[in-house]
């Protein structure tokens, strides 16, 4: 059996491989028809113009959707493993849950609000993604850190850890480059602005905050890589039940069938 068919693992790993695909795929297309800078352009600036805004907001969308499941997945795993008497990693579990479907959701926000469109929604989208996201990550660290050395290795928590302060220091690039590229061009729309020329005023900042950019998500997609060998103790059973000898009910006439989670992840144990 290889490694990406035990278990569940297929699923963070699969979000790690399509959001990656969305970002570089946009990317390549969105240089190819100059429609942005070869040199690190913004991540929303690949995906503004037609066709690649298209296929952006497209997958974007599935990525969204793959990150949901893979933190309710994670909340289930860690509430089955979690000590009955152990509050503190439980709220941190529940705070996790709420923190990584947020900024699923604002995922969702940067693929549907395109940042030439509707401004406002897509800075909205793209705080709470990688805002909220961070702090899921450190979250999640904290609650590795308590699951220590019953569950996982100290190596689990070092390395959540280490992503979780390269996405912090990246936030921090990105948010001091951004303030400095603002102010240094007043009056000039830069959300609009997706040509620069080396030299002119703002350019440094504006690569350095392009950069810091790339940083915070792929920091953030790396995050779930730390999944891969917990989610591959994970199975996922559904076992349906039919509640009535003949298909049809005679007094209803319709299907009546009863799906009984057998799962011992949606049963609360693994």
């Amino acid at each position: 059996m290889w490694w990406f068919q035990q278990g569940l693992c297929a699923l963070p790993a699969g979000l790690v491989v399509w959001s990656t695909a969305t970002f570089i795929s946009a990317d390549i297309t969105a240089v190819l028809l100059r429609h942005v800078d070869p040199l690190v352009p913004y991540i929303s600036d690949t995906g503004t113009m037609p066709p690649e805004r298209c296929v952006f907001g497209l997958m974007l969308n599935i990525s969204s959707f793959l990150g949901a499941l893979t933190v309710y997945v994670r909340y289930k795993q860690v509430q089955a493993l979690a000590e009955p008497e152990d509050s503190r990693l439980r709220r941190l579990n529940a705070a996790g849950l709420g923190l990584g479907s947020l900024s699923s959701f604002g995922m969702c926000i940067v693929a549907n609000f395109q940042k030439t469109v509707i401004v406002s929604m897509h800075m909205v989208g793209a705080v709470v993604t990688f805002g909220l996201g961070a702090l899921y990550i450190f979250v999640q660290t904290a609650a590795s850190h308590r699951m220590q050395p019953r569950v996982h290795g100290k190596g689990v928590f070092w390395a959540r850890l280490a992503v979780g302060l390269w996405t912090f220091v990246s936030m921090l690039s990105m948010l001091v480059s951004s303030v400095i590229m603002y102010s240094s061009l007043p009056g000039v729309d830069l959300a609009k602005k997706l040509h620069w020329i080396p030299g002119e005023t703002g350019y440094t900042a504006h690569l350095i905050s392009t950069i810091s950019e790339w940083s915070v998500a792929f920091s953030f997609i790396s995050f779930f890589l730390t999944y891969i060998r917990d989610f591959q103790k994970i199975d996922l059973r559904v076992k349906a039940v039919l509640q009535n000898d003949h298909l049809y009910d005679s007094t209803h006439s319709s299907v009546r069938v009863h799906h009984t989670e057998a799962s011992p992840l949606l049963a609360g144990s693994i």
